[in-house]
């Protein structure tokens, strides 16, 4: 079983028992402002990408980890790599992403989680290279980009909705320096 351990959190592999408070991070609409057109999700759902997160881990060998607070086992969302596949032009770069519930949020837990993942995508994954998509305005998980030491690439637009999206990209080389 794939476990990252950070000073804070613990990074692992979805149990039954994460549907529920992750199905109540994807109910509130300021957490999804910015995933996908905006729209919350069902406890249904939910249960639906838990199972998708858990298969990407079996096809690929990585995925979103659920994100657990080491002091309390608390659920705190998700961290973790994903391919994106609504964005085929950046394939077949993997994505680095992150989802915390609000009460999570302004402590630094995004950045740590995400560093983790990264790390773990370049040193243990063996990719060469990693991107973050992103809506322009959201500005907190555009800070966690420049944090990784990922830089802006490019501009493009939400192939099904049409909105516009920032690509932010870092190399093993970018990486390691």
């Amino acid at each position: 079983m794939t476990e990252i351990q950070t000073p804070r959190l613990l990074l692992r592999r979805w149990r039954e028992e994460d549907l529920v408070p992750m199905a109540e991070i994807n109910a509130d609409p300021e957490v999804m402002r910015w995933i996908d057109d905006g729209s919350v999700r069902t406890l249904d759902q939910t249960a639906e990408d838990i199972e998708r997160y858990e298969e990407e881990w079996d096809d690929e060998g990585f995925g979103l980890f659920a994100v657990e607070l080491l002091a309390s086992g608390e659920l705190a969302g998700f961290a973790g790599l994903s391919v994106p596949a609504f964005l085929p032009e950046v394939l077949p770069d993997v994505e680095i992403g992150w989802r915390l519930g609000q009460p999570f949020w302004g402590q630094g837990y995004a950045s740590e989680a995400a560093h983790a993942a990264l790390e773990f995508a370049l040193q243990d994954r063996g990719l060469e290279r990693v991107v973050s998509i992103s809506r322009p305005g959201n500005e907190a998980s555009e800070n966690v980009m420049r944090k990784l030491g990922m830089a802006l690439e490019r501009d493009t637009v939400h192939p099904v909705h049409g909105f516009p999206l920032h690509v932010h990209a870092i190399d093993l080389t970018e990486y390691a320096a």
